[in-house]
């Protein structure tokens, strides 16, 4: 099983649908949410989903109604006979509003012969804690409990979904799972009227997006499922749906992703100002501008809530067995209370765009400008000194290359800016902190014995993080430096053809898995250097790994090509966006394009790895 997933949602909910149909994680009424429906958290116990299911199943096919979040599951009989599932949450412009309520959609549609169904719906409550109670009236299922209560409205028979009794679907039938408030319109013309409007939607935003020429299909999904990861009502960007999937099989790496990560605001807010996306991006700056003006002093925090200031305390929740029975399973996340800081460089490299996008509504960029250099005064003073880094290390603190490359990158841009509106002053001061921090950088951080810039100061240990040299512009790409440090990840990081993010044991002992984004950085890496066909092999091999659904998640075991860890996650979503745009030929480029969309397919259905390092030579 590759994680085999697929997101619906509507940027305020999000739900996951397995290959057979089934709602097997449905976090209500928020991502953050308790998930009533935790099947795939809970181990081999068959409870905490909803399913249809069909006597005799001989077939189940799925794809995404093109350009949409509109899933579509198709299960077919001995017999002949065969029903067609369509999931999706509703979201359109109504009323000059924007309506995304925290429901989800599920029409059952007969499509040959006479299909003899069950549908089982199994919520349960507290993190798999309790049961909830059943409460039946005319045309719903009430789902109550202590934490929350769910309704489930639908003019399918009551009476056979309570005791999961097989019956003869003779006409489409509608299942509403939302708030325990009266439905008040027919659920059939509804349903259609709400999946029509859906369908518009996702297809006109899709319309509006810029893709580069190769790779549209990737390029599209990722996009979607991104802006499924934006909690509207805030402008937050979650990490991932999910909580607790482990980064490898049988390992304790297991971590609550339903929170915003300062850490991804950079490269989200790049991907989203990639694809045109500029609602979605001025959504997270906003949010981000929230949190720069509720924390006095300028300290940030690393992960911030989907309402920033919620509390994010890390609790293990034991009624839940884990992901294939891996627990542990955790709500909240730990990382909020580390010292991480290269988190002010993120921030400040996200905010930039204000001060050169046009397409953005103006604001007192003054204003904001004051506000980020109180994160520069943060980054200029912590830059020489230990922290978590990057990867969140629970057990050590080191002052982590990658750390003091984000400072010194924070400093670095509120020295441009500044020249741009004119505060010569300012500029001169931010360039001289700039100069300060990358001196430590070479003295510190380079290792001759090596022959490159190592995971942290005084340490021989290698770090893919420092790929991003080149890309946030400290080195490059054809400086000597960097080419060997490149090199030297490869020789020594390299797994399979994939990527590992450093190369010494941390809290839990040696890294298994290859971390995707890592292996995205490195593409974008060969592709400024020059080795631009050995980056198409890296990224169209990193592709071939994605799940059904067109997508990745946060890991990848080398060994056997299976995804683990959170899913889906951004980063992934924002490095499949980035280096397409960066690798695609151009759009009047049809003839080459052609080529090499026939190379891309041969490659992906020839399964072979591709060794980054061996194709280098």
């Amino acid at each position: 099983m590759n994680m085999e997933l697929s997101p619906i949602g509507n940027c305020a909910t999000a739900a996951l649908v397995d290959r057979k149909g089934a709602i097997v994680w449905w976090c209500y009424p928020h991502f953050d949410g308790d998930p009533v429906f935790c099947r795939l958290l809970m181990g081999d116990t068959e409870d905490g989903f909803m399913d249809v299911r069909l006597d005799d199943e001989v077939e189940i096919t799925q794809h995404y109604r093109r350009n949409t979040a509109i899933l579509e599951t198709v299960i077919r009989a001995g017999d002949g006979s065969a029903v067609r599932i369509i999931d999706f949450a509703p979201r359109f412009r109504q009323f000059d509003r924007s309506y995304r309520p925290p429901m989800l959609m599920r029409r059952i549609e007969p499509l040959a012969g006479y299909p003899r169904i069950r549908i089982r719906i199994r919520p349960r409550a507290g993190y798999g804690r309790h049961t909830p109670r059943k409460v039946f009236g005319s045309n719903h299922i009430r789902f109550q409990s202590e934490v929350e209560t769910i309704r489930v409205t639908t003019d399918a028979p009551a009476a056979y979904i309570d005791r999961e009794s097989p019956f003869v679907l003779t006409k489409p039938v509608v299942l509403v799972l939302g708030a325990d408030e009266v439905f008040p319109a027919s659920l059939a013309e509804t349903a259609k009227h709400f999946e029509a409007n859906t369908e518009a939607y996702w297809f006109d935003w899709c319309r509006n997006l810029t893709i580069p020429f190769e790779w549209q299909e990737q390029v599209l999904r990722s996009a979607i499922t991104l802006r499924l990861s934006a909690y509207e009502e805030t402008g937050a960007v979650v990490a991932a749906m999910t909580t607790s999937i482990p980064e490898a099989p049988n390992t304790v790496r297991n971590w609550d992703y339903r929170a915003c990560w300062l850490r991804d605001a950079y490269f989200t807010v790049r991907a989203l100002n990639q694809l045109g996306a500029t609602r979605t991006m001025e959504g997270f700056l906003a949010y981000m501008r929230a949190v720069i003006a509720m924390e006095p002093g300028g300290d940030l925090k690393p992960v911030y809530g989907i309402v920033p200031f919620d509390p994010l305390e890390e609790v293990i929740e034991t009624a839940l067995p884990g992901y294939r029975g891996m627990g542990p399973v955790r709500r909240g996340n730990a990382a909020q209370e580390q010292i991480q800081n290269d988190v002010y460089g993120a921030v400040v490299l996200a905010n930039t765009q204000w001060f050169y996008d046009q397409r953005l509504p103006d604001i007192d960029k003054l204003a904001l400008y004051r506000e980020m250099e109180k994160l520069g005064e943060r980054a200029a003073a912590v830059a020489e000194h230990p922290d978590a880094g990057i990867w969140e290390y629970r057990g050590r603190l080191r002052v982590h290359t990658s750390s003091v490359l984000m400072c010194w990158a924070a400093v670095d841009r509120l020295a441009r800016i500044a020249g741009v509106i004119g505060l010569s002053e300012r500029a001169r001061h931010w360039s001289a902190e700039s100069r300060r921090i990358r001196d430590f950088i070479e003295r510190n951080c380079w290792s001759d014995k090596v022959g490159a810039y190592t995971e942290a100061a005084g340490s021989d240990g290698l770090d893919a993080s420092v790929l991003l040299m080149a890309d946030l512009g400290y080195l490059a790409a054809d400086d000597p430096r960097f080419v060997s440090t490149v090199e030297a990840i490869e020789r020594r990081l390299m797994r399979g053809g994939y990527l590992l993010r450093y190369d010494l044991p941390d809290d839990f002992g040696d890294p298994e898995s290859a971390f995707i984004v890592c292996n995205f950085w490195y593409v974008q890496a060969l592709q400024a250097m020059g080795r631009t066909e050995q980056a198409r092999a890296v990224f169209n091999s990193l592709l071939k790994h994605m799940n059904p659904a067109g997508l990745l998640s946060e890991d990848l075991d080398p060994r056997t090509g299976e995804l683990w860890g959170n899913f889906p996650q951004t980063y992934s979503l924002v490095g499949t966006i980035i280096c397409a745009a960066a690798l695609s030929r151009p759009w009047n480029d049809i003839n080459a394009v052609a080529t090499a969309t026939r190379a891309s397919q041969e490659a992906q259905a020839s399964n072979a790895p591709v060794d980054g390092h061996a194709a280098a030579e």
